[in-house]
């Protein structure tokens, strides 16, 4: 439990980190994960349209237009014409968010590689497979009813 205990906590860092952007720079949370998400689909080299942006950040349709129109507003995002079907409208991160969000989270990253640089492949290996694995198990319960999670918790006793 000591393993999961501390993802915990440094689940709670990272938030707080997200946050302290935010706030500094007039962002809502929801913008930031916006952002992560579009540069996350940049570096795949994938397109995304404001659907798939707001069903991957579990908004509606009026969400995620006014998510977009703030973005849009600040200068983070752009919306344009998909590269291989051009009656689709993507939407992409801006060089200037990405140029703000490395000044902001590059001291961060290039420390956490300083960390993963102390381990040998094997490791990293294993390092990888275990954060996967919790991310995969995450994203199954957030498709999960309260109802149906609350009968997992060991000793819960619901109602009937």
């Amino acid at each position: 439990m000591e393993i999961v205990h501390l993802l915990r906590a440094v689940a709670v860092e990272l938030g707080l980190h997200s946050a302290r952007f935010a706030s500094g720079n007039d962002m809502h949370a929801t913008d930031v994960r916006a952002l992560i998400a579009l540069m996350d689909a940049r570096r795949a080299g994938e397109e995304t349209t404001a659907g798939r942006l707001g069903a991957a950040l579990g908004l509606n349709s009026a969400g995620t237009t006014a998510l977009l129109d703030r973005l849009e507003r600040a200068g983070h995002v752009r919306r344009v014409r998909g590269r291989t079907d051009r009656r689709k409208v993507v939407v992409e991160v801006t060089e200037e968010a990405v140029e703000l969000g490395q000044s902001f989270f590059g001291p961060l990253i290039e420390r956490s590689l300083e960390l993963l640089r102390g381990y040998d492949d094997q490791q990293r290996a294993a390092i990888r497979e275990f954060l996967d694995g919790v991310r995969r198990a995450a994203a199954q319960d957030a498709h999960t009813s309260p109802a149906d999670a609350s009968q997992r918790e060991p000793g819960h006793k619901t109602a009937r």
